[in-house]
């Protein structure tokens, strides 16, 4: 039988066709069998469940052949409970382990959030950073960057340290954490590409209708208000595997907005596995059989536009327009200026058309759709509209 990796391996034409350039997997180290891997058992074994070390190598290859790039998912907070070196520590007060983690009064380990299946690691102990160092140093010969799990919740000064052992080796190795909410300090000296969590908590509120849809262009701006310098890069994604799929929770007209927005406002665009099949379930299998044509087209369309026009990347100036529309709640208008172009993209999350006054000379081909969305009040926005800026 195929195994995981094999099976990943397979599809890796299609992720190719799809225009994906980086893949990041959830946790492929042995772990307590919960959903995804967070809770690990061996800082430096492939999960059995997944393939071997030899099938993981293969896959990692197959996909630098295509010229994709692997973040390999690290976890360093904590072990699972059911980690060896845990195991021991719990049952023995004399274990060389006892003060590998922290402990509270009641005897139980230190944990997040309540959750039971984790035990949190004592930083003050340098052979827990020794182990850790370690297993980064193993996966980083295999990897291309690292995605840090709760990186909010490990020390600034382990980050620092691995950044700097990293970067010294290979100056391009990515470094993207995760910290809800974001937290500028994790820039300098340590993260390259940061989640943006704000930006996903409004698309969501904008999806349900709690918040007006010009509220993205105040969650992207908050970057510069948290101090992040304007080099900094930031992560845009609608859902993962921690949350209801958005399309389940706002519906297809919201879906293809603010997928809109997480390819034309300035970041990296980030899918999570069968996002562009239109997929309800958030940990099952990927629903393949029962694809939706419509949802992959409109991703196909926005995946391509954002690799034509460099300017709606992380790199082109994000600039506000006045603008008029009948449902001004669900629909917002911005500019993105590159070098020597000027884009305005027009997103509307409600239902039917919108037309969107705006006080621009523009070319009103869509460049989504390539269809003309003159009109004579403005442009006609279904979803996702943009036009380039008449000079």
């Amino acid at each position: 039988a195929e195994t995981t990796f094999e099976a990943l391996e397979n599809r890796l034409d299609y992720m190719e066709e799809l225009g994906v350039d980086c893949l990041w997997l959830t946790p492929v180290l042995q772990h307590d069998g919960a959903p995804h891997g967070y809770n690990i058992t061996d800082f430096f074994s492939i999960a059995d469940d997944l393939g071997s070390r030899d099938d993981y190598n293969s896959f990692v290859e197959a996909a630098h052949d295509r010229g994709m790039s692997i973040l390999f998912d690290l976890v360093l907070n904590h072990s699972a409970r059911d980690h060896p070196y845990f195991q021991d520590a719990y049952q023995n007060p004399d274990s060389q382990y006892r003060d590998w983690y922290e402990w509270q009064d009641n005897g139980e380990p230190g944990t997040y959030f309540g959750w039971e299946f984790i035990a949190n690691f004592d930083f003050t102990n340098l052979e827990v950073r020794r182990h850790l160092f370690d297993a980064l140093d193993t996966w980083a010969e295999v990897a291309d960057g690292f995605r840090c799990d709760m990186a909010w919740a490990v020390p600034q000064s382990f980050w620092q340290e691995m950044r700097e052992r990293l970067k010294r080796i290979d100056p391009e190795f990515l470094l993207l954490d995760e910290t809800i909410p974001y937290i500028a300090d994790f820039h300098e000296g340590m993260f390259d590409i940061h989640f943006d969590t704000t930006t996903y908590f409004t698309l969501r509120q904008v999806g349900v209708g709690n918040q007006p849809a010009e509220a993205v262009l105040d969650a992207v701006e908050g970057r510069k208000r948290s101090a992040f310098p304007d080099h900094a890069a930031f992560m845009l994604y609608m859902e993962n595997h921690d949350e209801t799929r958005y399309i389940v929770e706002c519906g297809d007209d919201a879906t293809k907005a603010a997928a809109g927005a997480i390819f034309t406002l300035p970041g990296v665009s980030m899918l999570y596995g069968g996002q562009e099949l239109g997929q309800r379930g958030r940990r099952d299998h990927l629903a393949w059989d029962h694809a939706r044509e419509e949802i992959r087209e409109h991703y196909d369309a926005l995946i391509e536009l954002k690799e034509n026009h460099p300017a709606l990347g992380e790199n082109g100036d994000l600039v506000r327009l006045d603008y008029e529309a009948d449902d001004a709640e669900k629909v917002v208008a911005f500019g993105r200026e590159g070098e020597d172009t000027e884009y305005v993209v027009l997103l509307n999350s409600g239902e039917g058309t919108e037309t969107v006054g705006i006080d621009k000379t523009v070319d009103a081909t869509n460049l989504v759709t390539g269809d003309s969305i003159a009109a004579e009040e403005g442009l006609t926005v279904e979803d996702v509209a943009v036009v380039e800026v008449d000079e």
